[in-house]
């Protein structure tokens, strides 16, 4: 479970600093992401990036729409700075973002035409209340467009890697922020439609997970897995003696997916879109 302390400490401070990697693993999903997002982009506006993380879907979107403000919004400080470094060096001055929680950060730019995010939602402490939020914060009708993944079952990145050091990923009985958070499409539709969102839809998309590249992708794999993710925290948890023998079984899955000078995985996610019923306190 990855809760929000954690977004502002040790895994916010770890993802800022790869979020190179992370941009290469969601690259093939953000193709399809970025497409349905531009497709409900108002031309001008406010539009807000919901857990923004690096900045890789906002500078997307301001690119293709320069008149549109784009707020985001993130836990990590360190991600924040990252966004904002990189929507300078584009010269983006359209992306502003800033750190915060969702719904509370809303508050700063509301009402919003458009809320969007890239994996970002599946690790709200109090999805009610933050969607709720969500919903308050955008004019009537506005659209919402989100990615979060399917099923452990469907994404081998995390199920194989986890299976090869001997556990499992279940689908959990009640709600914890987390990876799979989302996948049950019923549950997922029925939080929104109680939170202030109606025709909502849910896409399946599959995709390549880009887990390694270059000389040794196996190894540049492993590192990346070993620092976010599933597996990285059943690294953390284990013994240091165990450590070796779980490191060992992580790289012999890993070389199986080599292709050349690339590894990838197949991945499996969720593009959802809703629309905001109106404002509701």
């Amino acid at each position: 479970m990855t809760t929000a302390p954690l977004w502002q400490t040790r895994v916010g401070d770890v993802w800022a600093a790869e979020w190179q990697r992370t941009d290469r693993s969601f690259a093939d999903l953000a193709r399809s992401l970025d497409a349905t997002i531009l497709a409900l982009a108002p031309m001008q506006g406010k539009a807000v990036d919901l857990g923004c993380g690096a900045g890789a879907t906002s500078l997307a979107l301001a690119a293709a729409r320069p008149s549109l403000s784009i707020l985001g919004i993130d836990l990590s400080a360190p991600l924040v700075a990252v966004a904002q470094q990189r929507a300078a060096h584009a010269g983006a001055g359209n992306v502003h973002a800033i750190c915060g929680a969702v719904p509370d950060a809303l508050r700063e730019g509301a009402p919003f035409d458009l809320a969007f995010s890239r994996h970002g939602v599946m690790f709200f402490d109090d999805p009610q209340r933050a969607f709720r939020g969500i919903a308050n914060a955008l004019q009537p009708d506005a659209p919402l467009v989100f990615s979060c993944f399917r099923s452990a079952a469907a994404n081998p990145w995390a199920s194989e890697t986890i299976a090869a050091m001997g556990g499992r990923l279940d689908r959990p009985a009640a709600y914890a922020p987390g990876p799979f958070a989302f996948a049950d499409p019923a549950r997922l539709t029925a939080l929104l439609e109680s939170s202030g969102f109606t025709d909502v839809s849910l896409q399946p998309v599959d995709y390549l997970y880009h887990a390694g590249a270059g000389d040794d992708p196996a190894s540049d794999a492993a590192e990346f897995f070993t620092r976010i993710g599933p597996v990285a925290r059943v690294i953390a948890e284990a013994e240091a003696a165990d450590r070796p023998a779980l490191l060992t079984r992580l790289r012999s899955i890993l070389a199986t997916r080599v292709t050349g000078s690339t590894l990838d995985f197949p991945a499996a996610a969720w593009i959802v879109t809703a629309r905001a019923q109106g404002n509701r306190q």
